[in-house]
């Protein structure tokens, strides 16, 4: 199977960023964590971050156009008022998990809402880098 993950704003600063919240794995690090687990499971992955909102939705979009059986998004702070990501997850017939590497729900209250999980097939928090991998799984299982 093929994976789009897509990392949102900030997930650069990864390993610099409140490591105390977001731990000292750098982003190169948990993408070399996903793609050994694509690897030893025979599935090809390709990895984007950016910062910026349009960007990421081009990506969610070439994902329906390069026949992609899942994207795996950690929308970053986009996850709180990004209707346009939210919209583009909708508009693709590639099944989408929200990720997030912190448990967001035992955090500040602003982060507890998301308007981009709605157009998922599920939400997963709070599990570091394995939250992705996680989420691979949940797309899996539910093709």
């Amino acid at each position: 199977m093929k994976f789009n993950i897509i990392h949102g704003p900030n997930l650069n600063f990864l390993g610099i960023r409140e490591p105390e919240i977001y731990g000292h794995q750098t982003l190169d690090d948990i993408n070399q964590e996903i793609m050994a687990y694509a690897m030893e499971n025979g599935h090809e992955v390709s990895f984007f971050q950016s910062n910026y909102e349009g960007a990421i939705i081009d990506h969610i979009q070439a994902a329906h156009f390069e026949k992609m059986d899942g994207i795996v998004i950690n929308p970053g702070a986009f996850t709180h008022y990004s209707y346009a990501i939210h919209d583009a997850l909708k508009s693709v017939s590639v099944p989408a998990v929200e990720v997030h590497l912190s448990a967001v729900h035992q955090r500040e209250e602003f982060r507890k809402i998301s308007v981009t999980a709605p157009a998922c097939i599920g939400q997963i928090s709070g599990f570091g880098a394995d939250s992705y991998i996680l989420g691979i799984l949940a797309v899996i299982r539910h093709k």
